[in-house]
């Protein structure tokens, strides 16, 4: 299987942790390119999102070094992140990757938007020809699992997402968000989640501010809000009780002189930020000033505890769904090792076949199309009944301790060829790029 996973999550390493680890969509593909010269990567995908940065791969013998890509994109000691670190191979990995896919891993227990961020890093990973057979089974089956969560249990059935979860924080430090002005810094899908939540709850005006203002405006329009400049955010800034924000931006946007400017106009009137970005939007030294209250990613884990219980059942029913996919990969793994031995066979026989037929009409001489038909029949029926045996003992056994001593025993009694790679495995079995088994 060689399947390697590390990374830390929101359970391993506090956020000042996982914003150094933290990778942005547009360095995304280098980083990938750089994990693929670690000697034994074979295939690799990287995901990078507020709660967790994972490095999936499938290597030669599942053992490659995949903290020495990150001690080397990252440049840090290894002191300050291999302590939090977490390691899966081979079905482990497996069944870590469909329960992240399903939600089932996540801050908030069957949030929507994990799966997208997963399919996000694996279009990136196969737009840059990292990802190619048996992590695009992987992946592939791990959205089908996901969808049978979603379809089968109601983990899902509510609303819940990290920016709901912080829009509950804040009305529950106000009492009631009803006339709150916002600002949501950054435009995307958490900003967009965030604002619907507000205006459900009577908070409003919104303002949005974004590093593209296009997107700053389409935003606003669509919630009845206004967009402002980016460079203009520190100007607007002061009217804002709740500052929403997630830009993705590798420093913080908000410092402590900017907090002081803001209590200054506002006469002291308090000024609640959410930061839910990694690596986060605002130092943690405004949160020394009084009247600046300042939450981020790691504090909605309180939150996000509330809505644990109600969904603990369906919880326990989504992962006997894993359980029961993660048993049905394996054997579909294990399958594609008898796969090149099977095919050897197939194609052993098949000379023999046709070396006999050609035989045969040297002696018979001119046949109808009607007898040509005829005897391809016969001897394909034949081939077909002395292989079903083999080919059927073969694929039962694939599953089990002894399929390496019984494809090494039909090699040595048919001489067969060793085409045994994995690529011969994966082109035979409909793996890799041309393959979509969603």
């Amino acid at each position: 299987m060689n399947f390697q996973l590390l990374g830390v999550n929101h359970k391993t390493a506090p956020v000042e942790v996982r914003e150094q680890l933290a990778i942005s969509d547009k360095k995304l593909a280098d980083a990938l390119r750089q994990l693929m010269s670690v000697p034994g990567v074979r295939e690799a995908m990287i995901l990078s999102t507020c709660n967790r940065v994972e490095v999936l791969a499938h290597s030669t013998n599942g053992s490659a070094d995949l903290r020495q890509f990150l001690r080397e994109h990252f440049g840090l000691a290894p002191s300050s992140f291999e302590p939090h670190l977490y390691e899966y191979r081979e079905i482990d990995v497996v069944r870590h990757v469909f329960r992240v896919a399903s939600s089932l891993d996540s801050l908030v227990v069957g949030e929507p938007q994990i799966l997208g961020q997963v399919k996000e890093a694996y279009a990136t990973a196969r737009a840059a020809g990292t990802v190619q057979s048996y992590l695009d089974l992987l992946l592939t089956r791990a959205f089908a699992v996901a969808k049978r969560v979603r379809t089968e249990t109601a983990v899902g059935s509510s609303s819940v997402s990290i920016a709901s979860v912080a829009v509950d924080l804040a009305e529950r430090i106000f009492g009631s968000l009803r006339g709150k002005q916002v600002c949501l810094v950054g435009a995307g899908k958490m900003s967009e989640i965030a604002a619907r939540h507000l205006l459900a709850r009577g908070a409003g005006p919104i303002f949005v501010a974004n590093r593209t203002y296009d997107r700053a405006q389409t935003l606003a329009q669509r919630f009845g809000g206004s967009a402002i400049r980016f460079d203009e955010l520190y100007e607007h800034c002061e009217q804002a009780d709740i500052v929403i924000t997630s830009t993705g931006a590798p420093v913080a946007i908000f410092r402590r002189e900017h907090g002081e400017r803001f209590l200054s106009r506002r006469k002291n009137r308090p000024m609640f930020f959410i930061d839910i970005a990694v690596p986060r939007d605002v130092d943690p030294e405004m949160n020394k000033l009084a009247g600046i209250f300042i939450y981020d990613i790691d504090d909605l884990q309180e939150a996000a505890a509330s809505h644990a219980a109600e969904r603990s059942k369906e919880a326990e029913r989504a992962e006997r769904i894993i359980e029961d996919e993660v048993g049905r990969f394996h054997a579909r793994l294990q399958s594609l090792h008898v796969v090149p031995a099977i095919v050897s066979l197939q194609d052993y026989v098949e000379t023999i076949r046709q070396a006999e037929l050609d035989r045969v009409r040297g002696r018979l001489g001119q046949l109808s199309p009607e007898q040509e038909q005829a005897l391809e029949a016969l001897t394909h029926g034949i081939v077909n009944k002395i292989l079903h045996t083999p080919i059927t003992r073969l694929k039962s056994a694939a599953a089990g301790p002894e399929v390496t001593t019984l494809i090494e025993a039909f090699r040595k009694i048919f001489n067969l060829q060793d085409k045994g790679t994995e690529e011969k495995a994966s082109v035979k079995t409909g793996v890799g790029s041309g393959s979509r088994s969603r």
